[in-house]
């Protein structure tokens, strides 16, 4: 017997693809702040648990569609960060080479039907408000139209001012890419490596579609860290996990499972989305990937790190 499946009226000028429709961003949509949650465009809630790539200008290696690619179909991966390195030979003196990593990355989700963040990866954004304005304009001109792309502006702040520092600079950021998309997801870092949300609840940005990033290390960040989470998602602010390590804040050491495994029930009961730290084979805790692995994925047990051994797990089985 043959039956025939229709392709949704917004495809019906495409090829039906089973790929396709089974996808992330085909199942959910763009994704909205609503409350202290993010939802899809159905109204429910959903968590995603993905990977983020390492700074793009010591990392630029794995940025290729078949890391991407395999991602998706190895790890079960929804989600994936591209963060695009500012400082040390980052975007700054190399702003061609870097952007075309990022690029690369975000066509190459799309072409997955993955949802991708944009990291604006520094320490110092305040002072390069200028320049992140005119990249993520960029690039809201060209995918803003895709439901699949989220930004995020500023990695991680340091110790500095949310009213008078940080967010003056958000507001700039956000009305560069608010010119070309006014719809898609839009992540805010936070004082003091993005761990003060509790902090940006007080004041928060006046746009629709804001969440604010919180960034955790299970072998240094604990008990207190989720107290001030918690008391951001009570003030009703939308938390993103874009950054998490399964080790201590330097990125080395070993893994803390317990710890781990207290960060994740909190995640899953709040219904937060998280991407590990990172897709990277330095020789350190927080890479998922030995030394010398392919930057093509392909990627064996025997080729992942304790750390990613338990991510790719983590991922494989999280509920979405």
């Amino acid at each position: 017997m043959i039956t025939l499946r229709l392709c949704p009226v917004l495809l019906s000028l495409l090829t039906c693809s089973p790929h396709l429709l089974a996808g992330e961003v085909a199942q959910h949509g763009r994704l909205q702040v609503q409350g202290n949650k993010i939802v899809d465009e159905s109204g429910s809630a959903v968590s995603f648990a993905g990977m983020s790539l390492f700074w793009s200008q010591w990392m630029g290696q794995f940025y290729t569609k078949e890391t991407v690619a395999w991602l998706h179909t190895d790890w079960k991966v929804p989600i994936v960060r591209a963060a695009m390195g500012i400082e040390a030979g980052g975007y700054l003196t190399n702003s061609i080479r870097e952007e075309e990593k990022i690029r690369t990355v975000i066509d190459a989700a799309i072409a997955n039907d993955m949802y991708v963040i944009v990291d604006w990866h520094d320490h110092h954004a305040e002072l390069h408000s200028q320049q992140a304005a005119e990249f993520f304009g960029r690039i809201a001109a060209t995918y803003g139209a895709s439901p699949n792309v989220i930004y995020e502006i500023y990695n991680e702040p340091l110790d500095v001012s949310w009213t008078n520092v940080l967010k003056p600079y958000a507001n700039t950021v956000i009305n560069a890419i608010r010119k070309h998309d006014p719809d898609n997801l839009i992540i805010v870092g936070t004082p003091r490596w993005s761990q003060r949300v509790d902090v940006a609840a007080t004041d928060p940005i006046e746009d629709a579609n804001v969440a604010y990033s919180l960034h955790f290390y299970a072998g240094t960040h604990k008990d207190v860290l989720r107290q001030q989470a918690q008391e951001a998602l009570d003030k009703g602010i939308a938390l993103f996990v874009t950054e998490w390590g399964t080790v201590n804040a330097t990125g080395d050491g070993e893994v803390d499972t317990d710890s781990v495994n207290r960060w994740i029930a909190f995640l899953q009961s709040n219904q937060i989305s998280h991407l590990n730290w990172a897709i990277s084979d330095k020789r350190e805790g927080a890479a998922v990937l030995q030394p010398a692995s392919s930057p093509f994925g392909g990627w064996t047990d025997e080729q992942l790190t304790e750390s990613g051994k338990l991510v790719r797990q983590l991922i494989r089985s999280w509920a979405r």
